[in-house]
């Protein structure tokens, strides 16, 4: 199996493991020592480099809201030390976001995301692109 076939089946298993079924402490398998958010418009931590400890906490909190949040990948493009995810995302609004209370809706969006990866095939950090508009646009319908 070539690299970049191997990083795109990490990648598939860090989703499932750590976004999916929240297996939080699973991150230290896929995780950097350091993970830096270089884009991702929305999201408290845009911007951030993080230890793992920082990354764990993330991922704690982002789940919060939607427990029970799953990611439907569309597609896993490799490149060198990166791979392009496209996906969809939906997850049960049963969590407090700030000015919304929990609804206990369905909510979804899309988006795309660059994961790039370390010499040891770790997760170093992304760049994201995603669908928060809709997201609040949902919530608001939603109140």
């Amino acid at each position: 199996m070539t690299a970049p076939q191997q990083r795109k089946l990490r990648l598939a298993a860090f989703i499932r493991h750590v976004w999916d079924e929240g297996e939080v402490d699973a991150s230290d398998d896929y995780v950097a020592e350091i993970y830096t958010i270089h884009h991702d418009p929305g999201d408290p931590w845009d911007g951030r480099t993080l230890d793992r400890a920082g990354f764990k906490d993330r991922v704690r909190k982002s789940r919060a809201a939607f427990p029970d949040q799953k990611f439907d990948i569309q597609g896993l493009f490799a490149d060198g030390q990166s791979v392009v995810m496209t996906w969809l995302w939906s997850g049960t609004h049963r969590g407090d976001l700030p000015g919304f209370p929990a609804t206990d809706r369905a909510i979804s969006m899309s988006g795309a995301t660059v994961y790039t990866f370390d010499i040891n095939e770790r997760l170093t950090g992304h760049w994201q692109i995603s669908d928060r508009l809709g997201v609040f646009q949902q919530l608001q319908r939603n109140r």
